[in-house]
């Protein structure tokens, strides 16, 4: 069955979910860290695509970016990749791949699913043991929404801002979300949704977003296709 094209619709927040070759390492030292930053910051300038929230892993990172073409964020995620694998390979006296194929990415109904989606990537490293909270984790951007940092590349969403009037009160709003974490269902929901490619939502989102794209967003309900039963009049 031949693969169906990437999900991209401008306008819309996506989350997008990059792997390691074989779950294997895409980071040897703060500075690979950085320097993907670097990239990311770049070329989201480049391409017009505002990324919202991130974080980095051991062995794979995800992002919540909205495009404002419909190309635009492919040439990123493109050019990003292609910059990291031969800085990472020189940097490592390596050759060959780095990632795990393309990239995997969907489009999210930004009232249900854009905050916990933030929360999702923030906790990452909580739930991989590598810290006991998500501030203590440097390569997430967790620190900008809670007044821990400054980082000029994240572009909040309106939704952020609708948390509270002052930055104080939109960073501690944002922080109890974090605290009050996600559940096991939205978790699976985020996951599979985004590596299988199909848009997450209400129904009504998913059916008027499916007026927007000729590409499928909804994945086949299992099962034989239904029949109509024939014209007794023909």
């Amino acid at each position: 069955m031949a693969r169906l094209p990437r999900l991209t619709v401008p306008g819309y927040p996506h989350h997008i979910i990059q792997r390691g070759n074989n779950r294997q390492a895409i980071f040897s030292s703060v500075a690979d860290y950085q320097m993907l930053l670097g990239l990311l910051d770049e070329n989201a300038h480049k391409f017009g695509v505002a990324l919202h929230a991130y974080v980095l892993m051991g062995n794979h990172f995800h992002l919540l970016a909205t495009p404002g073409t419909e190309e635009g964020l492919p040439q990123m995620m493109q050019a990003v990749g292609r910059r990291y694998v031969r800085y990472f390979n020189d940097s490592q006296g390596r050759t060959g791949t780095l990632w795990e194929g393309r990239y995997r990415s969907t489009l999210i109904e930004t009232g249900r699913y854009l905050l916990a989606c933030m929360a999702y990537l923030d906790l990452n490293p909580v739930r991989a043991g590598l810290v006991k909270e998500a501030g203590a984790y440097p390569w997430s951007s967790y620190g900008h929404y809670v007044g821990l940092r400054s980082d000029k590349m994240l572009t909040p969403h309106p939704l952020y801002w609708a948390l509270g009037n002052t930055p104080f009160a939109r960073e501690a709003a944002y922080a109890e979300l974090v605290r009050a974490g996600t559940t096991p269902e939205q978790q699976a929901l985020l996951t599979d949704a985004t590596l299988g490619g199909w848009a997450l939502g209400s129904e009504s989102f998913v059916a008027d977003l499916q007026k927007r794209t000729e590409r499928r967003v909804k994945k086949n309900q299992p099962g034989r296709p239904f029949l109509q039963p024939p014209d007794a009049s023909k």
